[in-house]
């Protein structure tokens, strides 16, 4: 059992089986890491949390959680018996360096290599004073495989009392299939392969129907064309076809990524037409708009198919020439379209850290500092998400 009494003191009493490999010690750090580090949420009440058993065979990390009582377990967690279901988290795959390789080569291409390593050392600095600034260890340094990855994420969600986690990138459409069927009663996914490829709505078609994933991410920061786009129409038609909800992202670059590499994408108002084009569509804008609130609650009030997702620090409320925090941004997201299209998520991904309970604990924190009822939060933090997702909770 894994006993955390106020603010600072934890104490390791036992495991209730016998574990092999460095998994739950990893997984045990991360929450410590995760928990320690609680900005001015007070967690004065002391709580339980069952280890589950991680077993090692072979080489497969494997995952089973030895609890009978579901609803038993969650009323133990930090969340004390609240659904949560983080719509917006990016799984770790081996494959995610490829995917920084080749954004540097953009950068290169566009700016020149020692521009593009000036703008990799800035990202870096960010991330790091990001990681200060929230208490969070760094990235773990050993690689491991994405069967390992998946058991600690999976164990990391009970834990720490989270329903279920929406990955919306993951290495590729089918490597994140296969991650979603390891865990397919905790995991779900999106297909996030190219806007602009001529088989870009085949592929949402093949990702849906064949792979089971639940909807579309694209970052529409980091596209080179506008993301209204005609030549994209053929991919809103199959995803309106499908019924499945689509994730863009607008404003800033998170880890000091910077501007677009087209500016009309900074901006959530691109999506007006398209929006307005394709309103079967739920098209869900993250990090509430990554600096561009105004906008994003002008389309929001406009087009009844936009969401808003409240993922990740929200560090962009430093940089408005106003003052702002959590509690003003769920205010006017309330007051402009209700709790309805609201939807929690963390922008999660890399361990020690995995799930960020700080942050579901601020949104939690600035949601009821605001009078909101609880039928609310829980759509919020759950519901919402279930519907887009087609999940049970």
């Amino acid at each position: 059992m894994l006993q955390h009494l106020g603010n600072e003191k934890f104490l390791l009493q036992s495991l209730s089986k016998p574990t092999k490999g460095s998994a739950i010690i990893k997984l045990l750090q991360s929450f410590i890491a995760s928990t320690c580090f609680l900005g001015d949420v007070s967690c004065k009440t002391s709580f339980f949390i069952e280890v589950s058993t991680v077993k090692v065979i072979g080489k497969r990390l494997k995952y089973s959680s030895k609890d009978d009582s579901t609803q038993k377990r969650r009323n133990s967690t930090p969340l004390n018996g609240l659904n949560v279901i983080d719509f917006h988290a990016h799984f770790p795959s081996t494959n995610w360096m490829n995917w920084a390789s080749s954004w540097r080569r953009r950068l290169a291409d566009r700016y020149g290599e020692d521009s593009a390593q000036i703008l990799m050392e800035q990202s870096k600095r960010d991330k790091e004073e990001m990681r200060r600034l929230w208490g969070f260890a760094p990235p773990e340094s050993n690689v491991c495989s994405d069967d390992e990855q998946a058991a600690k994420w999976a164990a990391d969600l009970d834990v720490k009392g989270v329903d279920r986690v929406n990955f919306v990138t993951g290495g590729g459409n089918d490597n994140l299939a296969k991650i979603v069927r390891m865990y397919p009663d905790k995991f779900s996914g999106f297909a996030h392969h190219n806007l602009f490829s001529e088989d870009a709505p085949l592929e949402l078609e093949r990702a849906v129907k064949k792979l089971g994933l639940k909807g579309y991410k694209v970052i529409g920061s980091s596209q080179r064309r506008p993301i209204d786009d005609k030549s994209v129409y053929p991919l809103w038609e199959m995803a309106e076809k499908l019924g499945v909800p689509v994730i863009i992202h607008f404003g800033v670059l998170g880890g000091g990524g910077g501007m677009a590499l087209d500016l009309r994408n900074m901006n959530p108002l691109t999506l007006w037409e398209v929006a307005k084009m394709f309103p079967r569509i739920p098209f869900v804008v993250p990090h509430f708009g990554a600096g561009y609130l105004r906008e994003l609650l002008q389309l929001c009030w406009s087009c009844p198919n936009v969401y808003m997702d409240t993922s990740g620090s929200n560090r962009w409320m430093r940089w408005m020439p106003f003052e702002i925090d959590l509690k003003g941004i769920f205010r006017r997201a309330i007051e402009t379209v209700g709790p309805d299209r609201v939807i929690f998520g963390s922008d999660s991904s890399y361990f020690p850290r995995g799930f960020s309970l700080p942050y579901l604990r601020e949104q939690l924190k600035a949601c009821r500092s605001i009078g909101l009822e609880e039928g609310s939060i829980e759509k919020i933090f759950c519901k919402n998400a279930a519907k887009l997702l087609r999940v049970n909770v």
